[in-house]
């Protein structure tokens, strides 16, 4: 059975890398002799951020005029859907945050709609790894009818330790709606971890609330590949 799920990890890997070379000119592909070792695994994390910078700057960031969910008013723009709902995007969101979790981790979970994609990716790939974990979509409104719930998803035992996954970070709120409603609902919720940190106040506010944060990258690093193009 394991080397049934080592053969379709190589498989999609390798379908991986030559959408890389088509469509972002990445050139470096994986060996599939090493694919069973989870330590050379780990080493194609550089080659994976890199596409993924790659992506978010020539599919996700904007320069102009734009108001955030904030309300604020900024010079940029990252629609990080443009990324996170192609084939190729998600699965690299998917190793790299993956790589993250804590070994804890029961689930993750996001506020809809920007970390859904986000969260089906990351679970989707644990169970290519044997190691599945499940998806959460928290509502920003309740559900109208039915079970009336702000948690779609499989329900887990109290105190189910959670993580939040987050396309892009700005103050930070919007993310702490998903953290309220799961630790409403009994689970635990002690990070938080996005694609990209506007760096406006959100890794702050965090840690004023007692949750730890990390981001794969910071938006000096998308606009410093942007400008670099």
């Amino acid at each position: 059975m394991r080397k049934k799920s080592i053969l379709a990890i190589e498989a999609i890997y390798n379908d991986f890398w030559l959408n890389c070379n088509r469509n972002f000119g990445v050139s470096q592909t994986p060996n599939p002799e090493n694919m069973a070792n989870s330590s050379v695994a780990n080493l194609d994390t550089a080659s994976l951020r890199q596409f993924l910078l790659d992506a978010l700057v020539r599919l996700a960031y904007r320069e102009g005029d734009f108001t955030l969910s904030s309300g604020q008013k900024s010079s940029y723009y990252i629609n990080g859907k443009q990324v996170t709902l192609t084939a190729e995007g998600a699965l690299a969101v998917g190793r790299l945050l993956l790589s993250l979790l804590p070994p804890d981790t029961q689930a993750v979970a996001g506020l809809t709609l920007g970390a859904d994609p986000i969260v089906s990716a990351v679970s989707v790939v644990s169970a290519y790894e044997n190691s599945p974990i499940p998806a959460l979509i928290v509502r920003k409104e309740a559900k109208g009818h039915g079970t009336m719930a702000y948690i779609e998803g499989p329900t887990l035992n109290p105190g189910a330790a959670v993580v939040v996954l987050e396309d892009v970070v700005t103050t930070g709120k919007s993310a702490m709606v998903a953290v309220e409603r799961l630790r409403d609902a009994g689970y635990q919720v002690d990070l938080i971890i996005a694609l990209v940190d506007r760096e406006q106040g959100g890794a702050e506010f965090y840690q004023s609330q007692g949750i730890k944060f990390q981001a794969l990258f910071s938006i000096r690093d998308l606009q410093a590949a942007y400008h670099n193009q």
